[in-house]
This record gives C-alpha cells, structure tokens and sequence, in this order.
C-alpha cells in the first residue's frame, strides 16, 4: 500500500514533452499537492529532455527562462497557460504533448514598469506555432493592448508547425491583427534570438523595433534551399537574412553581438518610451545641468560648407550625459535618428549626417526620417531635428526609384505630427530638403539657427550660374564674372539672418547655447494641445 507521503516523494514524470503524475492523486492533502506543484513546474523548466537543452546550448543560444530573467526584474515575471497542450492528432502528435506547447507567455516589470512577454522555446518543437501556441500568444497580446503595457517578443521559432496545418497560419494571421490593432497604441518590441523564417517575419517587421543578435538570428521569407531551387543561387542562413544583413536592409533596428547586450539594450529601450500612447515618457532626475553650455559645439561644426563632420559629435553635446540610442545605424546613413534624454524628458533626435553623401536626402533616408517620425508623434515623444542638408541625392537611381515619392514620406511625416517639434539649422538648408526637414512652413513650433546657416534654395554658386547665366557666357572673364555674381547672391539672400529677419527662424542662437534652449523650448512646449482633423485616416505616400 503506498502512503500518502510515499506518494510525495514520488516525482512528476516528463516523458516525450508528457507530465505524468504519481498514483491517487485524488488522495493527496493540499501540502502535497504544492509540492507535486513545484515539482512539475521543475521539469517544465527543465525542458522536454536533456537532449534539447543540450542542442540549445550547442548553438550558442540561451535558454527561455535564461532569456526573461535577463529581461526583466529579479522574480517579477508571471507565467500564464504555462500548462496548456495542443490538441492534434495525427503525424505522432497525439504522442507529444508537451505543457506549454513551446511559447512562455505573461508579464514582469522592466525598471518597475509593466511589460508583457512571449518567449518561444526552441527546444520544443523548434519553437514553431501551432494553434494552442497561438491562443497563448493572442492572449498575451490582447492582456498588453488591454493594460496599456509594452509587448516584448523573443523570437526563436521555426515558423509554422507544418502537422497542424491551416489552424497554424490562421495563428499567425491572429497575431498579425493584433500587431496592426496595437501599433501607435502600445510600444510593441521584437528581438530575434533564432531562426525566424516565412510568415512568422511579418510580425516583426510589424513592430516598432526589431533587435537582432549576430550568428544566431536569421529572417528571411523563403529560405535558403528554396531560393537555391527557384533561383539556383547557393546562400547560407545568415548570408540570406542574418543580423548584418537586415541591419543594412532597414529591417533590424539594432544589431548585437550576444544575447546579454540586446537584452539590456532592450531594457534601456523601454526606459526612454511611455507605456502606451496616452502617456507621456517618463522623466528622470539628471545631474547634467540643462543650461549646460557647450563650447565643444563651437568647434565641431566648420563654418565652410564642404567640410563635413559627424552630426553624432553635436548629438553627444546637446543630450543629457552625451548618451543615446541609436536607431537603424547601418541603414540610410545619411539620417541620423536617435532617442536621448534633454532634462530629463525623453525627445527624438533626426539629424542630417555630413559625413555620409554630404547629409543629403535619399529614398532610404526619406523612409527611415518618416518612419521615426511617425513613431515619435506616436508616443508623445517631441521631435528636434538638426539639419544640415544640401539637397536631394540628384540622379537617374533616384528619380527612377520614385524619389519624388520617398521623399514625400518624410513630408507627410512631418506635416501630420503633433507633438512639440523643435528645428536647428546648423549650415546647409537648401532647396526642398530645407522645407521637408521641419521647416517653419510646414508646422515646426520653434525654429533656430547658428550663424553658419546658409537657407536659400542652392548653394551660392549653382545660384549665380543660373541668374547670371548668359552673363557670364559673354563675359571675356567668365571667372572673375561669375565669382562676383556669387559674393553677391551670398550677401543678398544666404547670410545668417534672411531668414530671421522675414520671421522664418525664430532667432539666431551661439551654438554652444543650443542645449540650454531646447531645454527651456521643451519645458514650454510640454502642454502643446493638438488639434486633430475630422477624418477616418489619411492617405499617405507608401
């Protein structure tokens, strides 16, 4: 006869992903039952075989629950439908029904914030999706949209689980719903830690943010061996969709090197945005004063237009302690987007970058600008661009790429924002780029500029080889013709306060005096009420 206490000492079995219990259950008292509890919550954890875990660890990958203790607070992670079992027959499945069915999902706090959570387990069926694992991502995403809460996913998924069938892609087709119900409502973050591949990369790429981790994250729509049978072409994983790959292809926000990095960075990430889009970011205590004055700046940017400099040396100047985040670095260089702090309040930075075609507007930089912008005005983040553009990039790529198109992007961007929008012109603003860069004209609040600002429609010298065209052509100088007619153009219409004496810019600022005011038009700016237009939706450039 076995005692109940002989029952307790009797573990829970995990055979084939199945939790098996010990004999006459119904016998047990409530003490022993929480012990079987912990028991099964132990093998759970443990995976469904030492075999798995092993596989896991020999790609270099953390394990899931390895994964969210990183991500959030010590102990605040709740599991929810940790329990929960497919329901397919057929193809062996009835045999492994493994609790959990792949995907943990629930909530913790990140920096005492609220966060919600899905984290595939690669170790059960690849991590892949069928129609339970589905259910319990749905509810999780649903709980977030309901809590006002940011949603992080941890991708390390085979995709859709081929024995289920069309329930596993209506499962992604549920998640993708809820991607597009959530966006501009709640931060919705993924990060990539495996192989994600066919339909499961458009939840991704419906997302906010996409972190990556080099050698171990992969995206792509049809994989290698299809592409080598539809194409001929032979590619690897990472050389067809690996972390670099998407970093330059606008698809990754961030790129790291380990799992540790991405996840701090994530959590870094969380810090600088609100829980939902009815709040504001949360403001810190800095120590870095706000009227901080910068003589650095004075230095850093030439006064000769054809001398370029990197617009992230200005960044460091002007944001609290010269920290910042970077998005999307290795794609669109010309552009420079970043979220920091000034004061303590969390902006948006879009910068032309000089280093990188001169800081002129192209079809990916244009697309980038608008998608920041849009994600800003979506989350109450006000916007400070620094602009230094001498144009669109001119060429028969552009134009034939639809640049007329892209740059519009960035326009509509702009125009359609309404949070508190701060410009600084710190030399070039030729041209439309001028306008599309958040001019006055199409809505900027404040509008500044250094003495180096040159604002007019081209440079001096493509100005007077127009104007003075036939001028010089019948001068018996043309040189010294045209060189006078530049000095000219440049005294009349490009010194530092045309445009401030005709109301286009706000006043002409030292630069080293430039973070003070921002932090001062900021703290003016925080009430900004806005007015939204009586229509379902506009109709943007795509």
């Amino acid at each position: 006869m076995t005692t109940i206490d002989d029952r307790a000492d009797q573990p829970a079995i995990v055979d084939q992903g199945r939790v098996t219990l010990p004999e006459s259950t119904a016998a047990m008292d409530t003490r022993t039952r929480v012990i079987e509890l912990q028991r099964i919550r132990e093998r759970i954890r443990e995976g469904p075989s030492a075999k798995a875990t092993e596989g896991q660890r020999a790609r270099r990958k953390l394990l899931v629950h390895e994964r969210i203790e990183l991500l959030l607070d010590p102990d605040s992670f709740v599991e929810i439908e940790g329990m929960r079992k497919h329901r397919a027959t057929g193809f062996g499945m009835q045999e492994r029904k493994p609790p959990g069915d792949g995907v943990l999902t629930g909530w913790g706090t990140v920096h005492g914030r609220t966060v919600f959570v899905y984290a595939h387990d690669f170790r059960v069926f690849g991590g892949s999706l069928g129609e339970a694992h589905a259910a319990k991502i749905h509810k999780v995403m649903d709980l977030a949209e309901a809590a006002g809460a940011p949603l992080i996913s941890l991708n390390d998924g085979a995709g859709a689980r081929i024995q289920e069938g069309v329930t596993a892609l209506a499962g992604y087709g549920g998640i993708f719903r809820r991607n597009v119900r959530a966006s501009g409502v709640i931060p919705q973050i993924s990060v990539m830690l495996g192989p994600c591949a066919g339909g499961a990369a458009y939840s991704p790429a419906l997302t906010d943010f996409v972190f990556m981790v080099r050698d171990i994250a992969q995206m792509f729509v049809t994989g290698p061996d299809v592409v080598e049978a539809v194409t001929g072409e032979r590619v690897s994983h990472d050389g067809l969709g690996g972390a670099d790959v998407h970093a330059a292809s606008g698809v990754a926000t961030f790129v790291h090197d380990d799992e540790e990095s991405c996840l701090a960075d994530v959590r870094y990430l969380v810090s600088l945005l609100p829980s939902n889009n009815r709040e504001p970011a949360p403001r810190v205590q800095c120590p870095d004063r706000a009227d901080r004055p910068s003589e650095a700046l004075l230095d850093v940017v030439s006064a000769d237009p054809t001398r370029a400099y990197d617009i992230r040396d200005v960044i460091v100047e002007l944001v609290d302690d010269g920290e910042y985040l970077e998005l999307h670095e290795s794609w669109a260089t010309s552009i420079v987007c970043a979220l920091a702090r000034i004061d303590g309040e969390t902006v948006g930075l879009i910068a032309n970058q000089p280093r990188s075609l001169a800081g002129a507007l192209t079809i990916a930089s244009s697309e980038k600008g608008a998608r920041f912008v849009q994600l800003c005005d979506a989350f109450n983040i006000p916007l400070i661009t620094l602009v230094d553009v001498p144009g669109f990039l001119p060429g028969t790529d552009q134009e034939h790429g639809g640049i007329i198109r892209h740059g519009a992007k960035l326009l509509y961007a702009y125009c359609n924002a309404t949070v508190p929008r701060i410009q600084v012109i710190l030399r070039k603003a030729y041209g439309g780029a001028y306008i599309v860069m958040d001019s006055r004209s199409i809505g900027s609040d404040l509008s500044f500029a250094w003495p180096t600002n040159e604002i007019a429609v081209m440079g001096a010298e493509g100005a007077a080889n127009v104007i003075f065209r036939k001028e010089i052509a019948a001068a018996t100088d043309p040189a010294a013709v045209r060189a006078a007619r530049v000095d000219e153009y440049r005294e009349q219409l490009m010194h530092p306060y045309y445009a401030a004496e005709r109301g286009l810019v706000d006043d002409v600022i030292a630069p080293q005096e430039t973070r003070s005011i921002l932090a001062r038009s900021l703290r003016m700016l925080r009430g900004k009420q806005a007015e939204f237009a009586d229509r379902k939706h506009g109709n943007p450039p795509v």
